[in-house]
């Protein structure tokens, strides 16, 4: 089969490359997936410059997220069939071919083709973990998003708006602006032109937001503590902007208010339950329209290097999808 493989640290498109392997089998307890399309992530940045937090020896296959056919099962495996329509996560998934841990994978939603399904699994996942699992988002609620036109920030500001919540979102230009209002955002400040905590104390008649998601850490996450309400919740996702921030427990303390951490990985090891209970519940929502991965681009599997350094860069509306199998 082809594959990418990152044959040392840098910028993606300076090193992947692309290479013949001998095609993977399903061992036990694993599914054998021809792969239909790869969500690109910045974990594949971090991948390729050496700088994620899990570091595979070199030479490895990048890619986290995906949807694709089950075309074998391992010894072992029940509840899936040849030929059936799933979507998981795991690090090595950007070539033609992948072996899976079935409980890595789920079904995928009737209502989603491979190019919009390859962008659910993480990415709305780690919105649903954040804002009902560790900040209890509730109904009515203000809902600060950063990078809210990116890949996760689509989808957190897709689920807020799909609990009730009110959702103000920040994004990186103007051009972006009109991306957050269609998904359903109630405001929407752009970073480094409005003053963020000055402007969402204005919108919420001063109370704050009551749950702030962080993908950016920086100066995103010095703002958050700024503006956030009375037993508010932040919950920190990563740190896109290359600044991990810190935090002087006194403020938090004085303002009563919480700092949530969220690796989404952990989940997926340690309480799958709960990462099949969120998958059923985001089924449901794609099933009635509620929410749909947003699509910046697909690309053809030749073109992979290319997707992740655009993300990289951070030029991105949504989701840039590989797609490897038409």
């Amino acid at each position: 089969m082809r594959a990418w493989h990152v044959t040392r640290h840098g910028e993606p498109e300076a090193v992947l490359e692309l290479v013949e392997v001998a095609d993977p089998e399903a061992a036990e307890g694993e599914v054998l997936v021809q792969i239909g399309a790869v969500a690109a992530n910045f974990p594949d940045v971090l991948l390729s410059r050496g700088e994620y937090q899990v570091r595979p020896d070199l030479p490895f296959i990048p890619g986290v997220e995906f949807a694709g056919t089950i075309v074998a099962l391992g010894p072992g495996v029940e509840g899936f069939t040849v030929g059936q329509r799933v979507v998981g996560g795991k690090i090595g998934v950007l070539s033609e071919l992948a072996a899976v841990p079935a409980r890595d994978l789920h079904p995928t939603p009737d209502a989603l083709d491979d190019i919009a399904a390859s962008g659910l699994m993480i990415a709305y996942q780690t919105a649903w973990f954040a804002l009902h699992r560790r900040a209890a988002l509730q109904e009515g609620e203000w809902l600060l998003v950063h990078a809210a036109a990116g890949g996760v920030g689509a989808a957190t500001v897709q689920l807020g708006v799909a609990a009730g919540a009110r959702v103000i979102a920040v994004v990186g230009s103007e051009a972006k602006a009109a991306v957050a209002r269609d998904l359903g955002a109630e405001a929407v400040l752009v970073r480094g032109v409005d003053d963020i905590p000055a402007r969402v104390k204005e919108i919420t008649a001063g109370h704050g937001a009551d749950v702030i998601f962080d993908p950016v850490g920086g100066s995103a996450f010095d703002a958050s503590t700024r503006c956030v309400a009375f037993e508010g919740r932040i919950v920190v996702i990563g740190f896109a902007s290359g600044e991990i921030p810190t935090l002087r427990t006194n403020v938090a303390l004085v303002k009563n208010f919480a700092v949530l951490g969220l690796y989404w990985a952990l989940y997926s090891q340690q309480r799958p339950d709960l990462v099949a209970e969120a998958h059923a519940q985001l089924t449901r929502l794609a099933a009635s329209g509620a929410i749909r991965p947003l699509v910046d681009e697909v690309v053809p599997f030749e073109r992979a290097p290319e997707a992740i350094q655009k993300l990289a860069g951070g030029q991105t509306t949504g989701r840039v999808v590989i797609e490897v199998a038409s």
